[in-house]
């Protein structure tokens, strides 16, 4: 028989987000529920996220939001707990937000909002929460699921819920864990690789980078696959900011980039324009006048690179002196910008791991094993990874809230 103290109905491997929205959800339906979260704190990554300020949700979430080997996994989780439902959450605690660009949300105060509701819920409903706590010994018991549930170290449980995250940030307490466990109750861990995550060069653009370190502009940033239309920074190690976060999720090694940097006009009203320059101000550098561009603001110190990278042999001579043809070849420079990274930063600094457990082994409605009875697995451990702009958490709320509904 259960020892009654150390026995739970739920026991909760992680206390970021999707775990303790698991557990407030289970123990809302009066299961005895058990946190473990390894490190010292519960919630890291909330606290840290969106600059203190917690993206926490988007107000637009659809499936072409989200990256996994199995596209449709993510739909029933995200159709039955909705980006509303959790801003229903935010305002029942009186949590003031404030919506940025497309459509993220974010604290107006600090991401401590989001957090504390998540514990103050969580405690309303008895949930117990052990910090510093990092699981060492899993086993199915007799039976395994309801019917002879798990052992836990000391505790025992009808069901097992894996919300120990991914690889990222390891300085935050991130491990492989929740992959150790999946393998070993038979379950396919797809490879993994660190996304949301800076791109860094080793060749001549690193210098580029770090003479631009700081800088911050609008482009059309794409590789093979992909292009995202936001801000890229450049830093003293290459290229970050959203659109190179969010194209990190789809480049390949040894695969080039591209930056247009004129994102909103087509190839030949960029020339109408070089060309109409050419006829107004003929004895003008072109330095000059691409710094005057009237929609697209050019810093002085990134038109000096793009000179000596596309057109160093013109640099002093008056545009009525540059052939149209060179011109062409500049405004096709300047709209495709190709530069080749040597890898990113890594999990060191990635927002998200993509891959993680397979989902054609779990539930799509309640995130159960289909390996193993009782064992759930929810958040980002799973192979579903979201794009910037709050998809994560809400991917998050919407898979703790699934298998918190039956657990």
């Amino acid at each position: 028989m259960a020892n009654a103290a150390t026995h739970y109905d739920v026991i909760i491997i992680g206390g970021g987000a999707s775990g303790l929205m698991c557990a407030m959800t289970a123990g809302g339906r009066g299961r005895r529920v058990l946190v473990l979260e390894g490190s010292n704190k519960v919630g890291k990554k909330i606290l840290m996220s969106g600059g203190g300020r917690c993206n926490f949700t988007n107000l637009e979430v659809l499936p072409k939001n989200f990256i996994s080997n199995n596209p449709r996994f993510c739909i029933s989780a995200l159709k039955r707990y909705t980006s509303r439902d959790f801003i229903a959450l935010v305002e029942k605690h009186n949590i003031a937000y404030a919506e940025r660009d497309l459509g993220k949300l974010f604290c107006l105060d600090s991401a401590k909002d989001i957090l504390n509701m998540l514990l103050t819920e969580a405690a309303a409903a008895s949930v117990e929460i052990q910090v510093g706590r990092k699981a060492t010994s899993i086993k199915a018991l007799q039976g395994g699921g309801a019917a002879g549930g798990f052992a836990v170290d000391e505790f025992t449980c009808e069901s097992l819920v894996i919300a120990s995250g991914g690889l990222s940030i390891p300085t935050m307490g991130a491990s492989g864990f929740g992959y150790e466990v999946a393998r070993q109750f038979g379950h396919t861990v797809l490879p993994t690789r660190a996304g949301l995550v800076p791109f860094t060069f080793s060749d001549k653009f690193k210098d580029v980078s770090q003479q631009l370190s700081g800088l911050a502009m609008d482009v059309d940033l794409s590789c093979t696959s992909a292009s995202f239309n936001e801000a890229v920074l450049f830093t003293h190690r290459g290229l970050s900011g959203p659109a190179a976060l969010q194209l990190s999720n789809y480049w390949q090694m040894g695969e080039p980039i591209a930056l247009n940097l004129f994102p909103n006009e087509s190839e030949s009203e960029l020339l109408d324009w070089l060309l109409s320059r050419k006829s107004k101000h003929p004895q003008s550098l072109l330095r000059t006048l691409l710094a005057e561009h009237p929609t697209v603001r050019l810093a002085k110190s990134l038109v000096l690179e793009l000179q000596a990278a596309l057109w160093d042999k013109y640099a002093e001579c008056a545009i009525a002196q540059m052939p149209d043809a060179a011109l062409t070849l500049i405004g096709q420079g300047l709209q495709a910008w190709q530069q080749k990274p040597s890898g990113t930063e890594g999990y060191r600094t990635a927002e998200v791991t993509l891959g993680g457990v397979d989902t054609k082994e779990l539930s799509s409605k309640t995130m159960e094993s289909s390996r193993q009875a009782g064992l759930y697995f929810v958040g980002e451990v799973v192979d579903v990874s979201g794009h910037l702009g709050g998809y994560n958490f809400q991917w998050a709320w919407a898979s703790g809230h699934a298998a918190g509904e039956v657990v």
